[in-house]
């Protein structure tokens, strides 16, 4: 989506109300395979550049995902936890935390550069 930013770890930002959205990448999901257990941190939790802070689960693997900013989780998306399968219909739809007081993000990717890191990956 050419609205977003990416991580090379296949994570997707957006801004929105002065907070970070993050998510994971449809190339992410569809190399997951199947969604069926989700991980995500607390509120008020601190998340570090580089860092996990929560897996996804899959019918082929357990994979972290990881922050591309620092800063504090200010909302977590609930309804992934009833209902994590909801990420392969709709992966920029489903958010999974918004991130507050952002005070670092990694070196981020536009949708062309990223759709040419996914092709240079499946290369």
């Amino acid at each position: 989506m050419a609205d977003l930013k990416y991580s090379k770890s296949h994570e997707w930002i957006a801004e929105e109300d002065g907070l970070c959205v993050i998510g994971i990448s449809d190339y992410a999901q569809h190399s997951l395979g199947d969604i069926v257990f989700i991980n995500l941190p607390e509120v008020d939790d601190e998340v570090t550049v580089g860092d996990a802070f929560g897996d996804i689960e899959s019918v082929k693997a357990v994979s972290d995902v990881l922050s591309p900013v620092t800063g504090i989780v200010a909302e977590i998306n609930e309804s992934l936890f009833d209902a994590p399968e909801t990420i392969n219909e709709d992966p920029y739809g489903s958010w999974l935390i918004k991130v507050k007081d952002v005070a670092e993000t990694e070196e981020l990717l536009t949708s062309d550069e990223y759709d040419a890191f996914v092709e240079s990956e499946e290369a």
